[in-house]
């Protein structure tokens, strides 16, 4: 079992609680602690080869739900409240009934192709329905949220994401690179994400990754 993507993530939660969820500093070295005992417990008696417990499956996909929905709320803010639909589907993504909540989400976003949040959530929700497995479907729902949003960081922000879950690290490089450097100077999250970019550069160097190759220039 390869540890980077289970590391990946758990950097990548601790900074998006920091950036998006604007934990205070006084409350990070508690977070980052649990989250160090939770790897450590891992590590000491997880095995991947064991069969799962459903009874377990279905609060760890609850948990996952739960998080999914605050951080992709907490990144659209208060900017305008969510559609009804969103709201239906969030109540099944909290309990990690995906299925259902992608059901919802693609007669929400048939209605309302312009929702960029919508599309967005349908996303996330195919990607937790698959157990991290980013299908053509959910790229495709990834970039009907970009079309309809290009300039909100939320779809790079999760893409990236789904591309660590999927074991491609160096496509999460490349967006959350490109996310950096087309933000705006005065974007609230700019500074923060590039920290964040500095240290998965600084992983995927230590675990030996290397993100996509640049293209070299044409010679005569």
């Amino acid at each position: 079992m390869s540890w980077f993507p289970i590391i990946a993530l758990a950097i990548i939660t601790f900074g998006f609680a920091v950036i998006a969820l604007r934990m205070e500093k006084r409350g990070w070295t508690l977070f980052a602690a649990v989250m160090v005992f939770g790897l450590a417990g891992y590590a000491t008696q997880g095995d991947p080869a064991l069969p799962a417990a459903p009874k377990q499956a279905s609060v760890e996909a609850a948990q996952s739900g739960e998080a999914m929905v605050e951080a992709r709320r907490a990144l659209f803010g208060n900017e305008r409240p969510p559609a009804n639909y969103l709201i239906t589907s969030d109540a099944f993504a909290r309990k990690g009934q995906f299925e259902t909540a992608a059901s919802a989400l693609r007669k929400g976003v048939s209605d309302n192709p312009g929702d960029a949040e919508g599309w967005l959530a349908l996303a996330n929700a195919l990607v937790e329905h698959t157990n991290g497995e980013l299908t053509p479907a959910a790229l495709y729902a990834y970039g009907r949220a970009d079309a309809a949003a290009p300039d909100h960081p939320g779809t790079p922000y999760f893409l990236g994401i789904a591309f660590l879950r999927s074991g491609q690290p160096g496509q999460a490089r490349r967006i959350w690179a490109d996310m950096v450097e087309d933000a705006p100077a005065d974007a609230p999250w700019r500074e923060e994400m590039a920290v964040r970019l500095e240290r998965l550069d600084a992983m995927l160097a230590q675990s030996g990754v290397q993100g996509p190759p640049a293209q070299s220039e044409p010679t005569e």
